[in-house]
């Protein structure tokens, strides 16, 4: 199985130009299933084996009796169903094995074009009047017979005649024969303000009257968002909305994307007014801090933030004109994109963007009940969202992911339907699995409370012993070599890694999202060499498989490999230091990269540098107490030695009881190899139980 495989998969769903998919009828309801309170009406049987909700799309959209299915997702079950939720006598429950489809023409509460299609069940007029059952011929006597095609159910408003004003009904006064219901396009009935990242409306067509594909599959045209994982949306839909200039703030008009294209503006109509002005804030942040609007110009690192209105030192789209009710001002952290928190690209070449985690969050966006003590193990609170606002996964459920936790093996923690636990005591903080299959386990949307005193996260260990890591082909006497990365001389580091456009230790600030696509991105391994000559026999290039980011504020992130590295001289594995081991002061340790050099050294090749742990306490004094326990330094040289742009997310190898030991990560610092200066790093050993956790769960 390779990549031949994988072509032919797309081939094969790429289908005929044009070619329609019927699940573009359902609009679905991930982890519900719909019951039927009363026992006499059931549901379809089971039909197994179905191939995907494609196909049970396609047999439940032709039948005039269907109306939903459900889908389950173990075992490719199809149930077909006569009601939606909207039918008397249902209700709506959680569910860890199916997904409900329903047929959108049945659940929409507004109508396309002239409502033709509409099987709502509005049954009032736009007068306010109770409108005749369609089997009824008084007061009013008509021509039209209910049927299963026509929809002529109940008094329900319809359109059976096509009049241009949409559904209408006879009403129940003798004196009024009949009136428009006065349904909304769904065009009129959500409207959008300033770029659209926060509709959340029905229109599923484009201006020029294309239907949209859907979010969840891969044709006609393939696409990096996944529904459920992203929580915004996309602004390749809507890019090219045409824009009416009203008022204050106003965004100039948008160029429109061409008909041929993969993405078309969508038919939606822009609001005149701007939202309520509740959520801007200027000393914290509230939600995603899309209305943050203080004056915090930095990364959570002390990098500045690069002017809204500057292509360098790198380019964008958010010009402060185009999106204008962001308040792109100056260098100001902003979130015009809903990621999940605000941020601001980078005055640094070598790092494009970074989130401005420094600024708090309101005391008032989490209730009181949504924070916890400790580690967060006797947590009993009904938050079900991690972090990235995904839904977690129900304890008891067994997709999509398998839980190695469940009621019988965690007896002291209820582990109730899909609610926010921490049944390992993960020193992180209360997490769950989730219902995105691209992430196992993430932490919840949860705060330590205000009252929690943390205990101290470190210790010191006892005597440690190491096998078969942290070995290397000596290049130098790691004790007695004068070593000045900048200020760096050429060396082997076999343990770092060369990212280009297995699990393996990175900073997360190295890249723009942790969940950005990983399409084209490759890990170089057993070089020396920043651009290695075609050949050099050493050399591996292996794909990256997938992206997990660490705990919050870790900055950390671990990657997978699509296959096993083969180890030799130049590529080894480095040791991971015991849970919350503290390196002694004086510790000899060095860092590796092909960062910039500042003209101290040779950039084409990997230079290392030798560095000496100080203590937190010592560290402290220069850097005004901002150094965590979760951080380390080293201490500054007269000479200017460290790391720079290109060096971030390299190790900090220790050489601990004979072995090279990873116990920090090389992380964006206030200033570039400064003399006389700490360099901070994150401490590994804090986040070495999740490194544990995710490759045993991911």
């Amino acid at each position: 199985m390779g990549w031949l495989p994988l072509l032919l998969l797309l081939i094969w769903f790429s289908g005929a130009p044009g070619q329609r998919s019927p699940l573009n009828d359902f609009q679905v309801l991930r982890g519900t299933e719909l019951q039927h309170l009363l026992h006499s009406v059931g549901p379809g049987p089971w039909q197994e084996d179905v191939a995907n909700a494609e196909e049970c799309a396609g047999l439940c959209g032709p039948l005039l009796d269907c109306r939903a299915f459900h889908y389950n997702l173990s075992s490719h079950g199809c149930q077909l169903l006569p009601w939606t939720q909207h039918s008397p006598h249902t209700r709506l429950q959680r569910s860890g094995r199916c997904d409900l489809f329903q047929k959108k023409n049945y659940v929409r509460t507004c109508i396309v074009d002239n409502g033709v299609e509409y099987r709502g069940t509005v049954a009032i007029t736009v007068g306010g009047l109770p409108c005749q059952r369609w089997s009824h011929r008084f007061p009013n006597d008509h021509k039209f017979t209910p049927t299963l095609r026509n929809g002529l159910e109940e008094n329900f408003c319809r359109n059976p005649d096509r009049d241009p004003g949409g559904p209408w009904c006879y009403t129940t006064d003798p004196a009024v024969r009949f009136q428009s219901c006065g349904i909304k396009s769904c065009r009129e009935a959500t409207c959008l303000w300033c770029n659209g990242e926060d509709y959340r409306g029905s229109v599923d067509s484009t201006e020029s009257g294309r239907e949209c594909q859907r979010w969840d599959l891969q044709h006609p045209h393939p696409h990096p968002f996944e529904p459920g994982f992203w929580t915004k949306i996309w602004t390749t839909t809507i890019a090219g909305i045409r824009t009416a200039r009203s008022g204050p703030g106003a965004i100039p008009p948008t160029r429109r994307w061409r008909e041929s294209s993969a993405t078309s503006p969508a038919a939606v109509q822009r609001s005149e007014a701007q939202p309520s002005q509740e959520a801007t804030t200027l000393n914290c942040f509230r939600g995603k801090g899309e209305g943050y609007r203080g004056t915090v110009n930095t990364t959570a690192a002390g990098v500045p933030c690069q002017r809204w209105d500057a292509q360098l030192p790198h380019q964008h789209r958010f010009a402060p004109e185009k999106y204008a009710c962001k308040d792109l001002r100056e260098n100001f952290c902003r979130n015009p994109d809903g990621s999940e928190a605000p941020w601001c690209f980078t005055s640094r070449p070598g790092m494009r963007m970074a989130f401005c985690y420094q600024i708090r969050r309101c005391t008032d966006d989490v209730r009181p009940e949504d924070c916890y003590h400790g580690a967060g193990e006797l947590y009993r609170g009904s938050v079900s969202k991690t972090r990235k606002g995904i839904r977690c996964q129900n304890w008891s459920a067994e997709t999509p992911h398998k839980p190695q936790f469940k009621h019988t093996s965690a007896p002291h923690t209820p582990l109730e339907e899909n609610f926010c636990r921490n049944p390992d005591g993960d020193s992180h903080g209360p997490w769950c699995y989730t219902t995105d299959p691209g992430t196992p386990f993430d932490y919840c949307a949860l705060r330590r409370c205000d009252d929690d005193q943390q205990p101290s996260i470190l210790e010191t260990a006892h005597q440690v012993l190491f096998d078969k890591c942290g070995k290397r082909v000596t290049r130098v006497d790691p004790l007695h070599s004068k070593l000045r990365v900048v200020g760096g001389q050429p060396g082997n580091s076999p343990w770092t890694v060369s990212l280009r456009n297995r699990y393996i230790l990175y900073a997360c600030q190295s890249f723009s999202l942790s969940h950005m696509s990983l399409v084209g991105y490759e890990v170089w391994l057993g070089t020396l060499f920043q651009d290695p000559q075609p050949g050099e026999p050493d050399l591996q290039h292996i794909p990256m498989a997938k992206m997990v980011c660490g705990p919050s504020g870790s900055q950390l992130v671990l990657l997978k490999l699509e296959r096993p590295v083969i180890l030799n001289q130049r590529v080894a594995l480095i040791c991971l230091p015991p849970e919350r081991y503290v390196v002694p002061p004086g510790t000899r340790c060095e860092i590796a990269g092909w960062g910039e050099t500042k003209g101290t050294g040779d950039d084409t090749v990997l230079n290392i540098a030798l560095l000496s742990v100080i203590s937190n306490q010592e560290c402290n004094v220069k850097h005004r107490g901002r150094v965590r326990e979760s951080e380390m330094c080293t201490a500054g040289l007269l000479a200017p030695v460290g790391a720079c742009e290109g060096d971030y997310g390299g190790p900090l190898a220790c050489f601990t009881h004979d072995c090279w030991v990873l116990q920090g990560i090389i992380i964006p610092n206030r200033v570039c190899a400064r003399p006389r200066w700490p360099a901070i790093f994150m401490r590994v050993s804090v986040f070495v139980d999740w490194i544990h956790k995710v490759m045993r769960l991911g």
